[in-house]
């Protein structure tokens, strides 16, 4: 794997953390640059590594440093959210605020509105100031109270606004785009010769950052989802022939809708964007719908929104503001295409259509991902105030780790087609390892 884990520094760490003096216990543990998170942990890899007698592939270990780069008392912070909505921004928000306040006795912190574009002028956005008060109790909510946009801004000009507002630390907290915008950030940084930090913490509720095994967000949509198909699984068995179609959220990765499933196992069928299928033929979904229809009397489908696209080869393709490919409307196509099927064979139904992707973004986090967003900002903070740089914090093999953005943003991460998970996935629904005429 010739990918370069090494996240990059502002320089020696010479000041006494203000966390010392809070932890009395001789038991009390800080991180040091000896301590990783073995990329592959299985006995078999180690070996490997042994035999050959070089270092297994790994990753910085997230925690609290000893010494701190940044003097707490002259550091300020700015924290921007960019790209679309996703349940737990609200509680990263909080805890950043927190953590800086409380542990590292920094007081200057500020919000960026409506994500990048809060830097450049001419949109006149107001900055606001963080405090613990003013943050108490947004984590009941969902959304940001910064706000969000999409869309490449120019660097230069954010850089030139971090100078002018005297900023030491920014973090982003945003998807594949944001960390991609945020190491543009670092990089202009780097060229100036100036020493701001630039930290991610990783939202994406797809959960298809690389090398990062959860992103906040998804344990709530995966939450949200197992009741919406729960209520879709009874109406479905409401009608004679009642087909339940939810359409989840999933652009490039097919894990909400794969977890959501065998959440539940009351879903048939489900289709990812990682996964080909044929519509007809012997073999096809439709061929194998109405099966399922000929013997239960009912059918439930679960769709993610990037599944299938290749069914719309030759149409015009368009993208956000982000760059973001947008996808054409799998779940409509799904349900005309089953609805045509089945009147063309006499097939009498009910097709019930749902997609409830905006709903599930905006809502607030679940308990277990409010802890974890917790844990995010609080290592972010760690980890910036150490003077690390460019970096995004993870979690690999239960453990929070720091990795370059260069690194999370190289490749999507995708359901492995012959992985245990879709195998799992395979078992709950019942429905066909492949769903094609010809293998």
């Amino acid at each position: 794997m010739d990918i370069n884990f090494d996240v990059k520094r502002l320089g020696k760490c010479s000041v006494s953390s203000p966390i010392e003096g809070l932890h009395r216990s001789k038991g009390f543990h800080y991180v040091n640059e000896q301590e990783r998170v073995l990329y592959d942990s299985s006995l078999k890899s180690f070996n490997e590594f042994k035999e050959r007698e070089i270092q297994p592939i790994s990753f910085e270990k997230a925690g609290p440093f000893e010494k701190i780069y940044f003097d707490p008392s002259k550091t300020k912070v700015a924290i921007v959210t960019c790209g679309g909505l996703c349940p737990g921004l609200n509680v990263v928000i909080r805890s950043l605020v927190r953590q800086l306040y409380n542990r590292y006795k920094v007081t200057r912190i500020v919000g960026i509105k409506y994500g990048y574009e809060g830097f450049i002028p001419k949109y006149g956005h107001e900055i606001i100031d963080l405090t613990p008060e003013a943050v108490e109790d947004i984590y009941m909510y969902g959304g940001t109270i910064l706000g969000s946009s999409r869309g490449n801004q120019d660097v230069e000009e954010i850089v030139d606004s971090l100078e002018r507002l005297n900023v030491n630390i920014l973090f982003t907290v945003g998807g594949d785009g944001t960390l991609r915008g945020a190491q543009q950030i670092s990089e202009e940084i780097e060229r100036r010769g100036l020493k701001i930090s630039v930290g991610g913490v990783p939202k994406t509720i797809d959960n298809d950052i690389n090398f990062i095994e959860r992103s906040f967000g998804f344990e709530t949509a995966v939450f949200k989802a197992f009741d919406i198909i729960s209520y879709a699984h009874n109406e479905a068995k409401g009608a004679y022939n009642g087909i339940a179609l939810i359409k989840l959220m999933g652009r490039d990765s097919g894990f909400i809708a794969a977890h959501a499933a065998l959440s539940i196992q009351e879903v048939n069928f489900v289709l990812i964007p990682e996964i080909k299928f044929d519509l007809y033929g012997a073999n096809g979904f439709l061929e194998h719908l109405i099966k399922r229809l000929q013997t239960k009397k009912h059918a439930v489908v679960v769709v993610a929104e990037g599944a299938g696209q290749f069914l719309f080869e030759g149409k015009e393709a368009h993208r956000d503001a982000s760059g973001n490919l947008l996808h054409n409307d799998i779940g409509l196509f799904i349900k005309d295409v089953m609805t045509e099927e089945l009147d063309k064979r006499d097939i009498r139904h009910t097709i019930k259509y749902i997609d409830p992707s905006y709903l599930i973004r905006s809502a607030p986090a679940i308990a277990d991902d409010g802890k974890f967003c917790n844990q995010l900002a609080q290592n972010a903070v760690h980890a910036a105030m150490a003077g690390r740089t460019s970096f995004v914090v993870g979690y690999w093999n239960q453990q929070f780790t720091l990795l370059p953005i260069s690194a999370a943003v190289a490749t999507r991460k995708k359901v492995e087609p012959e992985g245990e998970l879709w195998y799992s996935v395979l078992e709950a629904t019942g429905q066909p390892m492949y769903m094609v005429n010809e293998l």
